[in-house]
């Protein structure tokens, strides 16, 4: 009778120590060596605090980057839980929005994973979304792109393919992240579209010195970056935002809230994409900055970008204009009662990758 006790034990012993030891493995797409080290960055300061954590980083071997730097950073700095894989299989344009030579890798990086995160980057090609390209679209990587939407038709499904059944159908709790051109990609991929310039389409605006006189809310970009050369100035801006729904966000209650952000995009989501919802907005309700899933619960896609570095470091100092005293990105968010709001939205992230 003891034995089989201490058997039972045992074996009830093994089987919590195995839940406990469970990788909780990310799938990274575009794993450059930058943003490798963005969001290590935010672990090794426990922003981000996910149990077992393993990193899967995939590209496509098309992409315009050396992923060599991406090698080398891992080396460096002994990043024993990161891998890389190349994707070598073909993919075509036309072929994104259905099954395709990518389709296994995409099932088979889904059935490892508990969830997978999508970067910032450049503009999205028009064509993706059925649109020709405006004069101020730059198109630099577009290999990155096919791959990027095509993985997310895959997971969300989308208006293009009504009769294709989703990844998340197996798995309604998958973590799906989507910051800035995450975010975008998520919405043309579920079948939305994208304003391709948002001051010269949604504000009427010319030139750069009619965007820098209007309302600072109004600037998803630092503007001033096109009038001078100076290396001591946000690429971006730091502007207000409205969250009607902060629940999927950072977990809060139902008040409305309006954080400080910082963004830097000229491109804007135009139509929603199939089974999307809008939780935030700018001040003036006229860009969306924040997108969730009405099916999926832990999918979010974010215009802003609340990881960089710079945002979670007193010492590394910027300006927006050359007649600006240099200041913190973390001081500036401290300054306006919204850095803990940024520090909510990677716990809620943990978290979910930590619960299910």
């Amino acid at each position: 009778m003891m034995k089989k006790l201490l058997l039972s034990f045992l074996l009830v012993f093994t089987l919590i120590l195995s839940i406990f030891s469970q990788e909780n493995t990310l799938v990274f797409v575009h794993p450059t060596a930058y943003n490798l080290a963005l969001f290590t960055n935010l672990i090794n300061q426990k922003i981000v605090d996910i149990d077992n954590l393993k990193i899967i980083g995939v590209y496509h071997e098309k992409e315009n980057y050396d992923y060599s730097k991406s090698e080398s950073f891992i080396l460096d700095n002994n990043y024993t839980n990161i891998e890389l894989r190349e994707i070598k299989e073909s993919l075509s344009p036309d072929q994104l929005f259905q099954k395709n030579n990518c389709s296994s890798v995409y099932t088979d990086l889904f059935k490892e994973s508990k969830g997978v995160f999508f970067f910032g980057g450049p503009d999205l090609p028009p064509a993706i979304y059925g649109e020709q390209m405006s004069l101020l679209t730059r198109m630099n990587d577009p290999y990155r792109h096919y791959f990027e939407a095509s993985f997310f038709f895959h997971l969300l499904g989308g208006s293009q393919n009504e009769n294709y059944i989703p990844l998340l159908e197996v798995n309604k709790d998958y973590t799906v992240y989507g910051i800035c051109l995450g975010m975008q990609t998520m919405n043309i991929a579920t079948g939305g579209t994208m304003t391709q310039d948002i001051p010269s389409e949604i504000y009427n605006l010319t030139y750069v010195e009619e965007v820098l006189a209007s309302d600072n809310n109004n600037q998803h970009r630092n503007y001033n970056n096109n009038l001078v050369i100076n290396s001591t100035l946000f690429s971006g801006n730091f502007h207000e935002i409205k969250i009607n729904n902060p629940i999927p966000i950072i977990g809060d209650s139902k008040e409305n809230l309006t954080p400080l952000v910082y963004s830097n995009h000229h491109q804007a989501i135009e139509k929603l994409g199939k089974g999307l919802s809008v939780l935030a907005t700018s001040t003036d309700r006229k860009i969306i900055e924040a997108i969730a899933h009405k099916k999926y619960p832990n999918v979010l896609g974010i215009q802003f970008h609340p990881e960089g570095t710079y945002l979670h470091d007193f010492e590394i100092k910027y300006r927006k204009t050359p007649n600006d005293e240099l200041n913190s990105g973390k001081q500036i968010l401290i300054d306006h009662n919204s850095y803990q709001f940024h520090l909510d939205l990677w716990k809620v992230f943990s978290d979910k990758m930590n619960v299910y």
